[in-house]
């Protein structure tokens, strides 16, 4: 199992996406807990490290499990989701190539539990 958490963020019907050097995916923005940290501390943080801005106002949003995209049969990765503002620039930082606004119809451009989160958006009306 792989923990991770991520940033569910809408703007005019389209979602917020990243996409690593060398990846052929786009994920959400987010990442890994260090020793320590709460989920909101480390979703903060990579999301800094990452997209150069600084989120408040965070909310829960929900947790989705799917196989982790790349990796053996079977490894799950698990995402706990948040929603939140933002203040500063949003600019790739980091290990991110590309950010990008996705609608419903780039499902297919995302890793399998961002496919999740989608359908999940898009059921609510969001996406």
């Amino acid at each position: 199992m792989i923990d991770k958490l991520a940033w569910i963020h809408i703007k005019d019907g389209r979602m917020l996406a990243a996409r690593s050097r060398g990846k052929d995916a786009y994920f959400l923005p987010g990442g890994k807990r260090e020793s320590g940290e709460s989920d909101e501390q480390a979703l903060m943080r990579e999301v800094r490290e990452e997209l150069t801005v600084a989120l408040e106002d965070m909310r829960p949003a929900g947790i989705f499990e799917a196989q982790a995209h790349g990796r053996e049969e079977g490894v799950i990765v698990r995402m706990t989701c948040f929603t939140a503002d933002y203040s500063g620039e949003l600019q790739p930082a980091a290990e991110i190539e590309e950010i990008a606004w996705l609608t419903y119809a780039d499902r297919d451009r995302v890793s399998l539990v961002g496919r999740q989160i989608m359908d999940w958006l898009h059921e609510r009306g969001e996406l």
